[in-house]
């Protein structure tokens, strides 16, 4: 044992270039001759790195804590829950692979203590060492699994996973919104961002699946009223050859999309809808479609098969009839459509700029 102190004493001097000149040659000549003595030197060069290693990383988990205690951590995991970062993906995706090569990483330190016998030196100072790794990896688990346990759940095999949207528009200036049923269809919570990016957590009051109509109403305490609606619901029919107009959000801000009204009915001939002459995606259901006053006469439906070069949109009658059938119990403040509208005589430029705070971004979430 004093001779294995002793070889150690000099590998320390050795590395840390402490020896005399003499000394250094007698000792690399020892190397040299003595396979197991050149061995021991690399695995304790090997050693001094892993604490070297293991002593950055406590500096940067103090750092890290210094961090944490300066986020606002309930604002961020709201943020989070509304808009999943790049970050919680990649967490999602590849923790496992992240906990295996920790593993790895903590493994291969055990490792090296024990096969150079620094775990079994009773006179050696590396038994608080090896209690440090061990605390840090129950600390990693206790980590990962408050990680895990906090993040919304994913399912890959679902096709709407947290991050399926669609358009609505408002029926009254206190929050009420429009969309389309299968946009929310099975939906475990529901937000509308409007055009300045805010988001605001909305509950379904209605739908009318077989009109494909859902009501939402804004939930959220920092939602403050619009001004009076820019538009009015036609009741009656519109013409062939109308020129319409919708806005939506196919991608992350408003799109226009533009057309004729090309037959009084929809898809296979169904009564309820419109046909147009207008390419639309899929982001676009919900939204309202308008003629060229400025009239909403229906809401775009994207849910059927696509026929080349149209698209439809459910008639506006049966929107107000569906406003008209929500239980008076299901609202907390009452619905009442404006009767004016003000897009009358403008072009289409100044038409959008007025419709843009009223017409929402749907995000759909699922568990």
């Amino acid at each position: 044992m004093s001779e294995n102190n002793e070889l150690t004493e000099s590998i320390e001097r050795y590395l840390n270039g402490e020896m005399t000149k003499p000394e250094r040659a007698q000792f690399e000549e020892l190397r040299a001759k003595d396979a197991s003595v050149n061995t021991k030197v690399a695995e304790h060069k090997h050693f001094i790195n892993l604490v070297k290693q293991y002593g950055e990383r406590l500096e940067l988990e103090r750092r890290l804590d210094a961090i944490h205690d300066e986020i606002d951590v309930h604002a961020l995991e709201d943020e989070l829950m509304i808009h999943p970062s790049w970050v919680v993906r990649m967490w999602r995706n590849h923790h496992s692979k992240i906990s295996v090569a920790a593993s790895i990483a903590i493994f291969a330190a055990l490792s090296t203590l024990f096969f150079t016998g620094y775990l079994n030196n009773k006179n050696a100072n590396y038994g608080p060492l090896k209690g440090k790794i061990d605390q840090l990896e129950r600390d990693q688990k206790t980590l990962k699994n408050t990680v895990i346990n906090n993040l919304p759940v994913q399912h890959p095999q679902m096709t709407n996973p947290g991050n399926f949207r669609g358009t609505g528009f408002a029926i009254s200036s206190n929050g009420y919104i429009v969309t389309d049923n299968h946009v929310i269809l099975h939906a475990d919570s529901v937000y509308v961002q409007a055009a300045d990016g805010k988001s605001y957590r909305t509950k379904v009051v209605y739908t009318e699946p077989q009109n494909d109509i859902a009501v939402l109403e804004i939930t959220d305490p920092s939602f403050k009223p619009l001004a009076a609606l820019p538009y009015t619901f036609k009741k009656t029919e519109t013409d062939l050859g109308e020129g319409v107009f919708t806005i939506g959000y196919p991608k992350d801000n408003i799109v226009l999309g533009s057309g004729l009204l090309t037959s009084a009915t929809g898809y296979k001939g169904d009564t309820t809808q419109y046909q147009i002459s207008a390419l639309l995606d899929y982001g676009h259901s919900g939204g309202p479609l308008l003629d060229s006053r400025g009239n909403i006469i229906g809401i775009v439906n994207g849910k059927q098969t696509r026929v080349e070069g149209a698209a439809f949109a459910v008639k506006t009658s049966y929107l107000l009839k569906a406003i008209k059938d929500i239980p008076a119990d299901s609202l907390n403040k009452p619905i009442n459509i404006n009767g004016k509208n003000v897009l009358v005589g403008l072009g289409r430029p100044q038409q959008i700029k007025k419709l843009e705070n009223y017409v929402f971004m749907v995000r759909v979430y699922n568990q």
